[in-house]
């Protein structure tokens, strides 16, 4: 489970380096940096608004990706693949 909202807690509440924070929470500096650095694109601060629990905190922080359209080129065919294999028997 990820420890996201101890992780800024101990950031803004005490200010403690990512790895102090890392040695804490049992992860590595890396993921605290991560942490940290996808709270401040989501625009979050602490303390966090009230009601948010862990999942809340995690979906502002990993958005779900958006089923989007794709598009396909027209003009661009997959290749034959039986063909192919024939060819290079």
């Amino acid at each position: 489970m990820r420890k996201i909202r101890e992780v800024l807690r101990l950031r803004y509440e005490l200010k403690l380096s990512c790895q102090q924070i890392g040695r804490s929470c049992a992860i590595g500096a890396s993921t605290v940096h991560k942490y940290l650095k996808r709270a401040e694109a989501a625009g979050l601060s602490w303390p966090l608004p009230e009601g948010w629990d862990e999942e809340r905190v995690e979906a502002a922080l990993y958005p779900r990706a958006q089923p989007g359209v794709v598009e396909k080129n027209p003009s661009r065919t997959p290749p034959d693949f039986a063909a192919i294999h024939e060819q290079l028997r």
